[in-house]
């Protein structure tokens, strides 16, 4: 299931105060630095049109947010969402994920990653590309603060069940737990673009949350 081509971005948006690349980001990390306070961060790996990202974001107040897109044209345009909606505690980074979790999230820094859809790479010969690896979900275990949280959303059974067994195997991070969200009962009713999308074809999303002991 494909994206649908982006509404145009207003120019006149100034996007500097919620946009960075990934050669802007403090070294050594510094969530402070970001988000200009102290606060529980929590990262979202391909934020897409940003409407997890602004939502959580606006809900909840007391919480930084990160965002992570790799397609330079929907991290802009989930910026620019986030300044139309006058949100100050969340940011999002064009970059490559694993790079930033690899090389500058530290140890113990995060109280939740959160992975909505992520690109199944349907051929076998792609698959070593998709987000949900080994390498990265130590990254996510190493960087999640105990008590912390990775939230996994999928429509894909296989890259579900795939990712359920290299946590098992590679992690010590328990679950799966029953994800808290329930079904949704309204059309309006949904946490990214791409699960309305799925839920009105009518097809399962296959949700889990594990946890850092």
């Amino acid at each position: 299931m494909g994206r649908r081509a982006l509404r145009k971005i207003d120019p006149s948006i100034d996007l500097s105060g919620h946009l960075k690349n990934f050669d802007q980001l403090p070294r050594p990390w510094d969530a402070a630095a970001l988000f200009g306070r102290d606060a529980p961060l929590e990262v979202e790996v391909g934020s897409g049109k940003g409407l997890f990202l602004r939502s959580a974001a606006v809900g909840r107040p007391e919480t930084d947010f990160l965002g992570i897109e790799v397609a330079q044209k929907y991290a802009r345009f989930a910026a620019a969402g986030l300044v139309k909606a006058g949100v100050q505690n969340a940011l999002m980074v064009h970059g490559d994920a694993l790079r930033v979790f690899h090389e500058l999230l530290p140890d113990r820094s995060l109280a939740a990653v959160h992975v909505y859809f992520p690109d199944p790479w349907w051929k076998k010969r792609h698959r070593r590309r998709r987000v949900m690896c080994e390498s990265f979900l130590c990254d996510v275990e190493r960087t999640l603060l105990p008590g912390g949280s990775l939230h996994f959303w999928t429509d894909v059974e296989e890259y579900f069940q795939a990712t359920l067994e290299l946590l098992a195997a590679h992690t010590s991070l328990t679950g799966p737990l029953p994800a808290p969200e329930t079904p949704a009962e309204h059309d309006m009713d949904y946490r990214t673009h791409f699960e309305r999308r799925v839920r009105k074809a009518a097809e399962p999303v296959h949700r889990a949350e594990f946890r850092k002991p």
